[in-house]
């Protein structure tokens, strides 16, 4: 059985992962910073009849939480199969350029940037014990600097400092990490699950959760054959599901 971590899944597309995945006959381990919530979640889930499921106590922003679950993987499974780097926080709104706080897109950078740093790094080690190891680091369309200078893109106006920039250099680590693990048999990818109506957003957008969800598990469990450092995106139109940097 195949063992997945996903932070930031105790609700929105991230819970939907989590039941999609348990459904497929994987080993989840729902992330949550607060390990109760993922708990009260995870005996829901159950009582609907997923299985496979176990709440993981795991702050991105913080090293000794992402230690102590990565030694918890460790002890249960030896190993991990897929990391998926769903936690992610929207920071304060407006983020003009002109005058955003510091502070403010410090705490997104913690969280989109380098949280998904630092758990990518403290899980290599158990994720180079998979046979086809595999990390998505889940973005957003935002994160494209390609459409961001287009005028007709129909997400040109939706400028936000903070997001935005986080999602962009996202990108840009999931590239050089790629790039890193390309002699190995991993497969490496930043996912844009689309404009999906969700808690993050105040239920805007037109996608729902579900379709959010079954994009990303679409290119997470891929075969060997699969592309490494790509970026897909659920709101591109063409057969090829690629955004452009």
């Amino acid at each position: 059985m195949k063992s997945v971590l996903i932070t930031g899944a105790n609700r929105s597309i991230g819970l939907e992962i989590v039941k999609q995945l348990s459904k497929k006959g994987l080993f989840v381990y729902l992330g949550s910073r607060d390990l109760e919530k993922g708990k009260a979640v995870v005996k829901e889930l159950k009582e609907n009849g997923f299985e496979n499921i176990q709440a993981i106590e795991i702050d991105v922003t913080n090293s000794d939480s992402i230690l102590a679950a990565k030694n918890i993987v460790e002890i249960e499974q030896g190993k991990l199969d897929i990391l998926i780097n769903n936690a992610g926080i929207s920071g304060v709104f407006p983020q003009k350029t002109s005058d955003a706080s510091i502070k403010d897109i410090q705490n997104v950078f913690d969280t989109n940037f380098f949280g998904v740093i630092s758990v990518t790094q403290v899980f290599l080690e158990l994720l180079k014990k998979s046979e086809s190891p595999r990390i998505s680091n889940i973005t957003s369309g935002l994160g494209s600097l390609t459409l961001h200078s287009d005028p007709s893109w129909k997400y040109y106006d939706y400028k936000a400092t903070s997001y935005v920039t986080s999602k962009a250099a996202l990108n840009t680590y999931t590239i050089i990490l790629a790039y890193e693990l390309k002699d190995l048999p991993f497969k490496v990818n930043v996912i844009d699950p689309g404009y999906t109506a969700t808690d993050f957003n105040h239920h805007n957008g037109p996608g729902t959760v579900e379709s959010a969800a079954s994009f990303i598990i679409k290119h997470t469990l891929t075969d060997d054959n699969a592309p490494t450092g790509k970026f897909f995106s659920n709101d591109i139109e063409d057969e090829t599901e690629e955004s452009p940097w």
